[in-house]
């Protein structure tokens, strides 16, 4: 299954759309069993989202691939690789597994730091340690590859992907990681969330796109798909994309999730993309008024 859970809202109370808040714990359990039963495996999760690795480990995650992040190195740290062998630990402990599938980087301009060959070799150790099978990066923008693929070898990128930010793949990094084997997770295949908010919910920040949420409405309008089905249809289609991380607030949604992304979807127009970073990036919107 090409489903991945994204746990933000296990920790947190995460999402522009989100209308539940931190997910309790019996709903945690469902939607942890419901996944498992349609086969999906894999969970994405971070030191930063909150109490979301221990909530993880409450449920019982041993038998899932898990995907962890590291919070920033601090500027004090004398041994990087102590220090990223006691976050990796402790994430083990907080999640009751025997290792993570991948670690990441949350912040991967730290490679090219006065500090970050050192960190390569912490993650590069952890690695042949055996706590980590694989080793990588989660990023923001492509951007960021160009600078940092040359010097390092990740075996794991996570990017941003969805109906309007489609930069990783138009920039060629999506066809170029592929290329090299590195595994591609995509995330923020809802834009939070406000890629599904009907079009008298958003949000007023976003009224200056609205031509592109015309565009969108339209489009969806005249194949008769759901946003969801949009959504979900169209990194799922991908053949380089190994995992699309969907974040959930019930039960009900992981279920609605799973039937949606069984939909056929037809390509989506090149006008429904935007690079504008004040729409496609989230960390922007507190700003937008």
């Amino acid at each position: 299954m090409k489903l991945a859970i994204g746990t933000a809202q296990f920790g947190l109370d995460y999402g522009i759309a989100n209308r539940q808040g931190q997910i309790a714990p019996a709903e945690a359990l469902a939607i942890i069993e419901y996944a498992s039963r349609q086969g999906i495996d894999m969970l994405d999760t971070a030191v930063a989202y909150g109490d979301s690795e221990q909530r993880l480990g409450e449920v019982g995650v041993g038998d899932w691939q898990v995907v962890s992040k590291l919070p920033s190195l601090p500027e004090d740290c004398d041994d990087i690789t102590h220090w990223v062998r006691l976050q990796v630990e402790g994430s083990k402990l907080r999640l009751k597994i025997e290792g993570l599938y991948g670690l990441l980087l949350h912040r991967p301009a730290e490679l090219l730091e006065s500090r970050g060959a050192e960190l390569y070799l912490a993650l590069q150790q952890v690695k042949r340690d055996g706590l980590v099978q694989k080793i990588g990066i989660s990023i923001y923008d492509p951007s960021e590859l160009d600078a940092l693929i040359d010097r390092y070898a990740p075996d794991l990128v996570q990017a941003p992907l969805n109906v309007f930010d489609r930069r990783i793949q138009s920039s060629g990094w999506m066809s170029r990681l592929h290329g090299r084997g590195i595994e591609i997770h995509t995330r923020s295949v809802f834009l939070q969330g406000l890629l599904l908010v009907k079009s008298h919910q958003r949000p007023r920040q976003f009224a200056p796109w609205a031509n592109m949420w015309t565009r969108f409405d339209d489009w969806l309008k005249l194949h008769g798909v759901t946003p969801l089905q949009a959504c979900l249809g169209f990194p799922m289609s991908l053949r380089e994309v190994s995992k699309v991380i969907v974040g959930v607030d019930s039960l009900a949604q992981l279920q609605q999730i799973v039937t949606a992304a069984g939909a056929s979807v037809p390509p989506l127009t090149g006008s429904l993309a935007s690079e504008d970073l004040d729409l496609i990036n989230p960390s922007r919107w507190n700003a937008l008024t």
